[in-house]
């Protein structure tokens, strides 16, 4: 398993990130070029990679391929088509977006969100990205989400079956999972659940935590990792039993400070549990 996150110091070439990436302590990135970016300079960026051991976990996308706007969709299923190139150029583990939304808001609720036609678009969306790229080195994968599918390692599971692409793969957000205090305090299970029934399929992996508010009512929170109740213990357990090179990625974060502490205390977990982080 590795461990990554965002850098905040700004790079120009590939040897600076490098650097940067040393002095966090990271062994996986967040892709560092754009989808606009020369072939020349993504295979600089490979090759400054390879050369230091470190993986492209991911290259995200984060549009609505879901748009109730035919333009609108149509757009952002291009710019997915896009990114899953980069992907694939850049030799990333996966390219990852949400399914999107059938509401006005990219990645917020909407009463259609679970409906049989939604699970049906989706399953053509996903199929319409990958057909027009067809990666050979990467996968596309959608974030598990709250409101939109895929919710649970069952409906993603559904998901794998009726996309029916081997380029379709998973990326696994444990915090979205979370959406009740039934499944608050209950998260571990649900870790060893998802890591059981879809772990060869897990390409990426974001690190963050949630708690549960005393108030009314049901207020779920994202918080920085160790301040929360997700259960860690479980989920690096699990994703040490996934292949070697499976990232950890921390995210949502507003400082370095911020994201030393949250490293630090996933590595303490590591380290109690006498699993080697990379």
């Amino acid at each position: 398993m590795r461990l990554g996150g965002p850098i905040f110091e700004k790079y120009t070439d590939p040897k600076h990130w490098i650097l940067a990436l040393r002095r966090y302590g990271y062994s996986a990135a967040y892709c560092p070029v754009t989808s606009d970016a020369d072939d020349s300079i993504i295979q600089e960026y490979v090759d400054a990679a390879e050369s230091v051991d470190v993986i492209i976990a991911e290259v995200g996308v984060w549009n609505n391929p879901l748009s109730t706007n035919a333009e609108a969709r149509q757009t952002a299923i291009k710019q997915c088509q896009e990114h899953l190139l980069l992907a694939d150029k850049i030799g990333a583990r996966c390219c990852v977006n949400i399914a999107g939304s059938r509401g006005q808001k990219w990645d917020g609720p909407h009463p259609d969100n679970f409906t049989e036609d939604t699970f049906g678009l989706i399953v053509e969306t996903v199929q319409e990205i990958i057909d027009a790229v067809r990666p050979t080195g990467t996968f596309y994968t959608l974030e598990t989400m709250p409101w939109i599918y895929p919710d649970s390692p069952d409906n993603y599971l559904a998901l794998i079956k009726d996309i029916n692409r081997k380029e379709f793969a998973v990326h696994f957000d444990p915090v979205n999972l979370i959406s009740s205090p039934q499944r608050y305090y209950d998260n571990g299970a649900i870790i060893r659940e998802f890591c059981s029934k879809l772990g060869p399929y897990i390409k990426s992996c974001h690190a963050k935590d949630v708690i549960l508010r005393e108030k009314f009512m049901v207020h779920l929170d994202e918080i920085r990792p160790g301040l929360g109740g997700l259960d860690f213990g479980a989920l690096i357990t699990e994703l040490s039993t996934l292949n070697p090179d499976t990232p950890l990625m921390l995210e949502h974060l507003s400082s370095m400070e911020e994201y030393s502490r949250s490293a630090d205390y996933i590595r303490s977990v590591a380290r109690k549990m006498q699993i080697v982080i990379r």
